[in-house]
């Protein structure tokens, strides 16, 4: 048996009215991968919280590297080599990728000036240690996500971690960043190191974890070696119900195009896209970053005129020049960061909801409250937000709730066309189900839905079309026959493959 990195015995804490951990216990050991699942809520963050001391634990005993604590600090976790990678990163945007490597160790040194050399040194030491090439010259916000989160990895050895906390690294993350991601966190492991590895895509799961840890509702449901689950099984103890994606089959009789895109170019972001959708098509839209998903939606939102091309809505050539252009008409947008796009996080699930209707809601420069409030019941109704009350932070939510919010703001508009870029990013299982029940309602009664994402089980299970870009061209069309064929799966990914390495020869 390896030797244990952290044992938490009989762990409990609670906010006011939430018993966020009830008696849990977990070990970890020295040179594992460790997954926590669960849904939003579950429990896990409070866990990691607690393990790395940002909380006080209410009862039980944290045992690190065979020291305890029952009242642990940031700082005596840290110096036992506990290391937390959040969701935001914690970096400095407008630092170098040196600088933030390098910073906290400096710091400890307690010297007033910065020593460039040293930094240069550390960070460097830490990305030939794992095996990757960094520009250390580069600013934070010139990086991609996928080096951001291989910045932090490098920051959190350079303080010798000895167990590494990681929530939710691959949100942000194409496939092959995800597929680098992970053969980094497992050399660090046949390192030594121990990783603790949250996700809610439970394939990256089981593609790493040596245990798997299960949360629900506060309580840990148990441990358990990944060869005893499936993923149907794994989701059936994370949430306590049988979680199914069913398929989506168009039902609307009504064939005629709603939205039809012809010959659309951008110079730099895509070339000659041409597509119609239906009244109750789902067309999936498929690709690697950097294909031209997301700056196509983003020309259908009037948020990046294209060069050239026509767009035609309901019969009518538009040129949709912005986004209240684009309301008007009847486009809705849910983007690919809620965030810091779709919601206004500090502000009340009422405000956000009526935040699109702010034309037909105030009048002569007042406010109807009283509309704007039943506008806000109706919506978190209708799609199921849970939440305390409308008078909410939206930002205090979960994931999944968050991004319910964000849907309600734009189906109040009563949109005909509703463009969604990867709509169950960050999202747990369960509230994943329920977006799509979801969307295949939105189109069942008729709504056209675009939707943009990267995960294979999300586009075959809501799309009746598939559209498939690589290298900013679209490169194959499929329709619903083809999409029931049992070797779609592996020929959408031949396609994206196949056009992208060609598009890197070309260049």
């Amino acid at each position: 048996m390896a030797e244990i990195i952290l044992r938490a015995e009989h762990i409990s804490k609670a906010f006011i009215g939430v018993q966020a951990l009830d008696d849990v216990s977990v070990e970890i050991h020295k040179g594992e991968i460790h997954c926590l699942v669960g849904e939003n809520g579950s429990g896990k963050s409070t866990f990691v919280k607690t393990a790395s001391g940002v909380y006080t634990s209410d009862a039980g005993t944290i045992w690190l590297n065979g020291h305890s604590y029952t009242k642990l600090t940031p700082t005596q976790a840290m110096n036992e080599g506990v290391q937390v990678i959040y969701q935001d990163l914690s970096l400095f945007p407008h630092m170098t990728v040196a600088e933030n490597i390098a910073i906290n160790c400096l710091r400890q040194t307690g010297k007033k000036l910065m020593n460039w050399k040293e930094a240069y040194r550390i960070a460097s030491e830490q990305t030939k240690r794992i095996g990757v090439s960094l520009d250390l010259n580069a600013t934070i916000m010139e990086t991609s996500m996928a080096n951001r989160q291989l910045t932090a990895i490098c920051r959190a050895l350079a303080q010798d971690a000895k167990i590494l906390f990681m929530d939710e690294p691959t949100t942000a993350l194409t496939k092959q960043e995800v597929d680098n991601l992970l053969k980094v966190v497992v050399e660090l492991k046949a390192a030594g190191l121990a990783i603790v590895f949250i996700s809610h895509k439970l394939d990256e799961v089981f593609r790493v974890a040596d245990q798997i840890t299960i949360f629900r509702d506060g309580k840990k449901v148990g441990d358990f070696d990944p060869r005893e689950l499936d993923q149907k099984k794994l989701a059936y103890h994370m949430t306590g119900r049988d979680v199914e994606y069913p398929r989506y089959k168009r039902s609307v009789a009504d064939d005629r195009p709603v939205l039809q895109v012809e010959g659309l170019t951008k110079k730099g972001n895509y070339q000659d896209i041409s597509f119609e959708v239906r009244r109750g098509d789902i067309l999936g839209v498929t690709g690697l970053l950097g294909s031209g998903r997301t700056e196509l939606a983003l020309s259908l939102f009037g948020l990046n005129p294209p060069d050239s091309g026509k767009i035609v809505f309901e019969g009518q050539a538009v040129s949709i020049t912005s986004p209240y252009h684009a309301k008007k008409t009847g486009i809705a947008l849910l983007p690919e960061d809620r965030s810091t796009q779709g919601m206004f996080p500090d502000r009340s699930i009422r405000e956000n909801i009526s935040s699109a209707m702010v034309d037909d809601i105030v009048k002569c420069g007042i406010l109807d409250l009283e509309r704007e409030k039943g506008l806000a019941t109706d919506s978190v109704a209708r799609l199921k937000i849970r939440t305390p009350s409308i008078e909410t932070l939206i930002g205090s939510l979960s994931g999944g709730n968050q991004q319910k919010g964000v849907i309600a703001k734009w189906v109040a508009t009563d949109p005909k066309l509703f463009i969604m870029d990867t709509p169950t990013v960050g999202v747990d299982i369960g509230s994943k189900a329920e977006i799509y029940e979801m969307i295949q309602r939105f189109a069942s009664e008729g709504m056209a839905v675009i939707m943009i994402t990267d995960e294979m089980e999300e586009l075959l299970a809501n799309s009746n079309r598939v559209m498939v870009m690589a290298d900013q061209r679209c490169v194959a069309k499929l329709d619903e026959e083809e999409l029931a064929q049992p070797d779609v799966e592996k020929r959408i990914a031949d396609m994206i493959g196949s056009a992208y390495r060609k598009g890197t020869e070309k260049r």
